[in-house]
């Protein structure tokens, strides 16, 4: 009998599809936000602000780097941000879903708004946004894409 997929599964697999619209050179990342009811608020990737050269074209600075080295270097908004953006009312915010856990800016972002709960797949080499938002008491979830 076949199984139903997790919401988890089934909202970090489509945040994966989102992130291959990333035009960032050092990392494809995607964002999914979903509301209480389970329904899809907005998506997000990472890549340069509009009217910039895409870093897949003519890649920045931050190329090169590290990860979550030199990042003042980087050109590219993040796909947690670009998501909030696109969220017509960050108050109606229950879970995010992304491909990497959040950096501390993006944790502080999350931090104000009504999400209740992280979800990734892939984690970020630097932890203190994972730190502040179980601080927070907003719930994080770490868990693998499974196919």
């Amino acid at each position: 009998m076949k199984q139903r997929e997790s919401k988890n599964q089934y909202f970090l697999k489509i945040a994966q599809l989102v992130a291959t619209r990333a035009t960032c050179a050092r990392r494809s990342v995607g964002c999914v936000i979903v509301n209480k009811y389970n329904h899809i608020k907005a998506t997000g990737y990472n890549g340069v602000p509009k009217n910039y050269n895409h870093c897949l074209d003519s890649p920045c600075g931050g190329q090169g780097e590290k990860s979550s080295k030199n990042l003042d270097l980087c050109m590219a908004t993040h796909a947690e941000q670009n998501a909030l953006l696109q969220c017509e009312n960050v108050m109606d915010i229950e879970t995010l879903y992304c491909t990497v856990s959040p950096c501390i800016t993006c944790a502080k972002l999350i931090a104000n708004t009504s999400c209740n709960k992280v979800v990734y797949s892939n984690e970020y080499i630097d932890k203190s946004g994972v730190e502040m938002l179980k601080k927070l008491k907003i719930e994080v979830i770490y868990e693998r894409i499974i196919y």
